[in-house]
């Protein structure tokens, strides 16, 4: 397994892992549920990218991931937020590996531009990191 590798990615975390695309779906989603997310969607990209266009595309799962208490508190700090939640894990396969990424929840929010939720995010970063950083 790799290091976490923020270099590169601006925007999130993330980590090339030594396994299956299946496996490290499954392990990603309990880590989650781990540190207090639940998994409220689940996108498959390859299967709606040959629904849609009829390409083909990779494996690739994007997982909208919310911790409830913590979505609460920023929803009380600023009610529009909900355009940017919920946090995005995805899950794909590149030149026969298999990475997982989660974004940057402090970068995402910079954009609103009200400091009190820098605190929240913070702390959803410390817990997506240390989802990524188990696999």
């Amino acid at each position: 397994m790799s290091a976490l590798q923020p270099q590169g990615l601006k925007y999130g975390f993330r980590k090339t892992v030594n396994m299956s695309f299946d496996e490290a779906a499954e392990k990603t989603r309990a880590a989650l549920q781990a540190e207090g997310f639940g998994v409220l969607a689940e996108i498959d990209i390859k299967e709606k990218l040959k629904e849609k266009l009829g390409v083909d595309f990779g494996r690739y799962l994007i997982l909208g991931a919310c911790n409830p208490p913590l979505a609460y508190e920023t929803l009380k700090r600023e009610i529009d937020i909900g355009l940017l939640l919920p946090c995005n894990v995805i899950v794909y396969e590149e030149k026969g590996r298999t990475v997982v990424s989660a974004i940057d929840a402090a970068k995402m929010l910079s954009v609103v531009g009200n400091a009190n939720l820098e605190s929240t995010a913070r702390l959803v970063n410390e817990k997506l990191r240390r989802v990524v950083e188990s696999l």
